[in-house]
C-alpha cells in the first residue's frame, strides 16, 4: 500500500465516512475498553512522537532513519514553541505511565524517552536556538546519494536554504539583543568556515559534491538533469543565502558578540550551565562535584604519565619532555598520507583483537578519510561516524603521530564508527532507540576504548603510552576546565595555560580545544564521567565475578543496549552482574577463544 493510500484511508476514517464492510456485534451500553497495559501506553506515546518529530523537522516518518526530505526543518521562533508546547505535553503523559508496571524492556525505552525529551525541552526554554553559531559545519553533504529520490529530495533542500537561512539570522539577532550569544574570542575568524559555501563557482562549493560524485548507479538517462537542477539550485539559492550569513556574521555577528566567556554570564546563566551539564552527562552532579572529580584525575593521571616519561629514558622535568614531543620531527607526519596511513595501521591491528574482545561484531564496515578542508582548521584531531572516521591532516606540525593509537580507537573502532555499525545493525527497537545519542555513553565508550587498547597491545612505543596518557589526561583536564570557564570564573587564558601544562597536545590543539569548551558548556565534561563509569563497573564485574568474567560479554551488554542515559547503563550493568554475567548473544555468537 502506498503512502498516499495510507493517507487517504486514514483521512477517511477520521473524517467518519467509513462504514464497515461487516456490521459488527452490538456492544452494551455500559461496557468500555478494556485498559490498555503500561507497555502498550508507553509504546503508543513514543511512536506517535516520533512520527510528528520526523515530520516536525522536515524528515519522513515513513522512511525510518533515511534523510530523504525535499525541505528543512523550521527554526522559527512559532515552531520552536510549538515542539516545547508538544513535548512538554508528552512528558506530562509520559508521567502518568507507572514505571513500576513497565517490563524490563520498556523501562529502558522510557527512561531513553524521558531523557531526550527533558533535553528538547530546556532548550527550547532557554531558547537556545537564538545561538545556532555553526549550524552550517556538516550541512553540506561530503558523497554522493544513492538513488534519483535522494538527489531531488536533495535538490528541494538546496531550494529551500535561503527560507531556512534567514530564520537562522532572525534567531541570531534576537539573541544579540538579549546578549545571548558565543563569546567573541572563541568565535573570531570563524567566518571563514562560512565561505566555501557563499563560493559562486559552483564546482568548488561544497554543496555541490553530492554531484561531482554521482554513484555508477543513478541511471545515465537521469544523470545529466539531476546534475543541471544541482548546479541551479547551488548557484541560485544555497550559495547567495550563505553568501547573506556571511557577511552578517563576519561584519556584525562576530564584531558585537559578548567579551565574557562563561555560560553563567549568559542570560539565567546558572540554571543554563547546569542543564547543560544534565542534558550532556545525564547526571545530576553540581559544578563544584565535578571539578573536584577532575582534580583527583587529574593526580592520578599525571602520576602515570611521570612514570612512562622515565620508561621513555628522559631524565629532565616534566615541561622539557612535554617540549620535546611538541617539537621534535621524529613525532610528526610529513604527508597526510603518512597520518591516515598511521591511522589505518592501528585499525588494522585492532581488527586482529576483536574476537578476544567483542562478541557480537558488525558488518558494515567504515573508511578512514581526511577531515574536510572547509572545517579543518578549526575541527579536532577527529571525528567518528557511521560512513567515515575522519583525520583531521590540517596543520600536520600540531598533529602528533603518538596520538593516532588513541584517537583510532576512540573515532573508529572499536569506538564510534564501530559502535555507530552496531547500533544500525542492533535488535529491532523503536526509532528512538535506534537514533538517541547521549554523550555521557557515547563518549564514555570510546575513552574506555582507548584504555583498553592497553588490553589489545595497540601502543608500541612510551611515547604511544604517553600519547594516551595525554588524551585519558586531556579529559580529566575537561572536567576542570569546563567547569573553571563556566562556573568558577576562570579566563580563556587560564583554561589554556592549565591544558597545556598537563598535556602533550600541540599549541594549536589545545587552543581549539579551549574554543570548544568555551562555545559548547557542559559537552566537555561526558567523555571521562561516562569512561569512569564504564571502568568502575569492569572492575566491580571482575570482583564479582572471577573467573566467570568475559569481557566480550560485558562489551556485549554496553553496546546491544545502544545510547542510553548513565544511570540506564548502569542499572542494567548491575542487573547482568547479578545474573552471572552470561552471554547476552548466546545464539549468535561463538566462543572465539575455544
Amino acid at each position: 500500500m502506498t503512502k498516499r493510500a495510507r493517507s487517504a484511508i486514514g483521512l477517511w476514517l477520521a473524517t467518519g465516512l467509513a462504514a464497515p464492510l461487516i456490521a459488527a456485534p452490538q456492544q452494551p451500553a455500559s461496557a468500555s475498553p478494556a485498559p490498555q497495559s503500561a507497555d502498550a501506553r508507553l509504546k503508543a506515546l513514543y511512536d506517535a512522537e516520533w512520527t510528528w518529530r520526523q515530520a516536525e523537522l522536515g524528515q519522513d516518518p515513513e522512511d525510518e532513519g533515511a534523510a530523504v526530505s525535499d525541505h528543512l526543518p523550521r527554526v522559527d521562533p512559532a515552531s520552536q514553541q510549538r515542539r516545547l508546547a508538544y513535548w512538554s505535553a508528552k512528558l506530562a503523559e509520559l508521567d502518568k505511565i507507572p514505571a513500576e508496571q513497565l517490563s524490563p524492556e520498556e523501562r529502558i525505552n522510557a527512561e531513553v524517552f524521558r531523557t531526550a525529551l527533558e533535553a528538547f525541552v530546556a532548550r527550547i526554554r532557554f531558547r537556545e536556538y537564538e545561538d545556532p553559531f555553526g549550524f552550517w559545519t556538516w550541512m553540506a553533504p561530503d558523497r554522493g546519494f544513492g538513488t534519483v529520490a535522494e538527489y531531488r529530495a536533495y535538490i528541494g533542500r538546496l531550494r529551500d536554504t535561503p527560507r531556512y537561512v534567514d530564520e537562522q539570522i532572525a534567531n541570531m539577532k534576537a539573541g544579540q539583543k538579549r546578549g545571548f550569544v558565543p563569546a567573541r574570542v572563541a568565535i573570531q575568524g570563524r567566518d571563514k568556515t562560512i565561505a566555501p559555501l557563499a563560493a559562486s563557482d559552483v564546482s568548488a562549493n561544497p554543496f555541490f559534491t553530492p554531484f561531482a560524485s554521482m554513484p555508477s548507479n543513478i541511471p545515465a538517462g537521469e544523470r545529466d538533469a539531476l546534475i543541471a537542477e544541482g548546479r541551479a539550485a547551488v548557484a541560485e539559492a544555497a550559495a547567495p543565502a550563505f553568501a547573506k550569513l556571511l557577511a552578517f556574521v563576519r561584519d556584525d555577528y562576530i564584531p558585537h558578540a559578548r567579551t565574557t566567556t562563561a555560560a553563567e554570564s549568559l542570560p539565567d546563566g546558572k540554571a543554563y550551565y547546569r542543564a547543560k551539564i544534565r542534558e550532556y552527562t545525564t547526571l545530576d552532579l553540581t559544578p563544584e562535584q565535578i571539578h573536584q572529580i577532575g582534580l583527583k584525575e587529574v593526580a592520578r593521571i599525571d602520576a602515570d604519565m611521570q612514570a612512562t616519561m622515565k620508561q621513555a629514558g628522559w631524565t629532565g622535568d616534566f615541561k622539557g619532555f612535554l617540549n620535546y614531543l611538541k617539537t621534535d620531527p621524529q613525532f610528526y607526519a610529513k604527508t597526510p598520507y603518512e597520518l591516515v596511513a598511521k591511522s589505518a595501521y592501528v585499525a588494522n591491528k585492532v581488527y586482529g583483537q576483536l574476537k578476544y574482545t567483542i562478541g557480537l561484531l558488525p558488518r558494515y564496515r567504515f573508511t578512514i578519510k581526511q577531515t574536510p578542508p572547509a572545517i579543518a582548521p578549526f575541527g579536532t584531531g577527529g571525528n567518528g561516524g557511521l560512513e567515515s572516521c575522519l583525520m583531521n591532516t590540517y596543520n600536520l606540525p600540531a598533529r602528533p603521530l603518538y596520538t593516532i593509537p588513541p584517537l583510532t580507537l576512540h573515532e573508529c573502532v572499536p569506538g564510534h564508527s564501530f559502535q555507530a555499525a552496531l547500533a544500525l545493525e542492533g535488535p529491532n527497537r523503536p526509532a528512538i532507540r535506534k537514533t538517541t545519542y547521549f554523550s555521557g555513553y557515547g563518549e564514555g565508550w570510546a575513552l574506555y576504548m582507548e584504555w583498553l587498547g592497553t588490553k589489545m597491545a595497540i601502543y608500541e612505543t612510551p611515547y604511544e603510552e604517553f600519547g594516551r596518557e595525554t588524551y585519558e589526561m586531556w579529559r580529566a583536564a575537561r572536567l576542570v576546565v569546563d567547569t573553571g570557564l563556566h562556573h568558577m570564573g576562570w579566563s580563556r587564558q587560564q583554561a589554556i595555560d592549565y591544558l597545556a601544562g598537563h598535556t602533550a597536545l600541540s599549541d594549536h590543539e589545545v587552543t581549539i580545544e579551549v574554543d570548544r569548551y568555551i562555545n559548547d558548556p557542559g559537552q566537555a565534561l561526558a567523555y571521562k564521567l561516562g569512561e569512569m563509569l564504564i571502568r568502575r563497573k569492569r572492575a566491580e564485574a571482575e570482583a564479582k565475578l572471577g573467573a566467570g568474567f568475559d569481557q566480550r560479554w560485558f562489551h556485549d551488554v554496553i553496546l546491544g543496549l545502544g545510547s542510553v542515559p548513565l544511570p540506564t547503563l548502569e542499572r542494567v550493568i548491575d542487573e547482568w552482574i547479578a545474573g552471572g554475567g552470561k552471554n547476552p548473544n548466546p545464539s549468535l555468537v561463538s566462543d572465539a577463544t575455544s
